[in-house]
């Protein structure tokens, strides 16, 4: 049986190894609609899709399928100016079929009740849909009279009106909310947290660690780059992990032995194995290993150097040995990786 990742560097490649090994049998994909009021807010929509597209290339077989609805028109104008053209228009949804059905609202969205889309909303909830809300879109479902008794997440600048207008509704002071059947977002930043949420319930906390691997590593202002995002953001992380983690992450080329790292931080290597094991799941070597795999996949994909030169960068003592080492983690040579990505460019 091949070799595979251990560490927490598993959801950094998550996408590049054999899924098919883990994967059990496979289930339909969750219908997500999104229907796209005018002028509704890009970013939170774009965050919301990204989650759910990124997601699927995380999974060896699709977890969500997407559809983009309009109102009367095919095109719908976003607040950048910018118009999305809908799969389908509101009056052609299928709403009964669908898992999920979330109204796109933004800053000039014009809140007022829309006969059709209050009635494909009932219709939704009746056949047992989860219902949510971007930015104010939260606002048409407790327009319809689905949000009496749920807590939300709504716009600030709406949250009055929504107090004034229904009482029954919930509103909340969080970025983002779940609450049974309903999820809802207060506005352009919150979106990707929320639709994560869908994303958990769906493929697990795996999952969702390899989506932010890959949509949230900027959110803070200082970008890490020293494990992963789970690790890099971690407030209680260890200082003399963090410096044996970054020594690793600068002697990738010409790898340290693990005493010697031990000793530039300041302790045994027994009680380096241990934070290791505790805070990244691997043996210090295994995860050092599994990190220099990790940047001769990223140079195969983003560069033209030679296996050689790759190899080299590395850290390993000759190309037979990198080669061997790769397709034990990946199940493919690196040769094969490089043609078989870089066609999808």
């Amino acid at each position: 049986m091949r070799s595979s990742f251990e560490s927490v560097l598993k959801n950094k490649n998550l996408a590049h190894l054999d899924k098919m090994v883990s994967a059990g049998p496979s289930l339909p994909p969750r219908r997500v609609a999104f229907v796209l009021q005018e002028h509704f807010s890009m970013m939170a929509f774009t965050g919301a899709v990204d989650a759910l597209v990124t997601a699927n290339l995380m999974s060896s077989s699709p977890l969500f399928e997407v559809l983009v609805v309009g109102g009367t028109e095919a095109l719908v104008v976003s607040d950048l100016g910018i118009a999305i053209s809908a799969g389908c228009r509101l009056a052609e949804l299928e709403e009964k079929k669908l898992d999920v059905l979330v109204v796109c609202g933004g800053f000039r969205v014009r809140l007022q009740g829309e006969p059709l889309l209050r009635s494909k909303l009932r219709s939704a909830e009746a056949a047992g849909a989860i219902l949510g809300g971007l930015w104010n879109g939260a606002y048409f479902l407790a327009e319809a009279g689905l949000l009496n008794g749920y807590e939300c997440a709504f716009h600030p600048d709406g949250r009055a009106m929504m107090a004034e207008l229904f009482p029954r509704v919930k509103l909340s002071s969080h970025a983002h909310v779940v609450d049974r059947e309903r999820i809802s977002c207060a506005g352009a930043n919150s979106s990707l947290g929320m639709m994560l949420e869908v994303v958990r319930c769906s493929g697990g906390e795996q999952l969702v660690s390899a989506v932010e691997e890959v949509l949230s590593c900027d959110k803070m202002r200082e970008v890490m780059d020293v494990s992963v995002v789970s690790v890099d953001y971690d407030p209680t992380l260890p200082q003399t992990l963090k410096l044996a983690l970054e020594l690793m992450h600068n002697n990738i080329d010409e790898p340290l032995v693990v005493d010697e790292i031990a000793e530039c931080v300041g302790i045994s290597r027994r009680h380096l194995e241990r934070l290791f094991c505790r805070h990244v799941n691997a043996t210090p070597s295994r995860y050092y290993l599994e990190l220099r795999l990790t940047r001769a996949r990223q140079l195969l994909q983003q560069t033209n150097k030679s296996m050689a030169e790759i190899a080299v960068a590395s850290g390993f003592v000759s190309i037979s040995h990198f080669r061997r080492c790769f397709r034990e983690f990946f199940d493919v040579a690196p040769g094969r990786f490089r043609a078989t990505t870089q066609q999808g460019r």
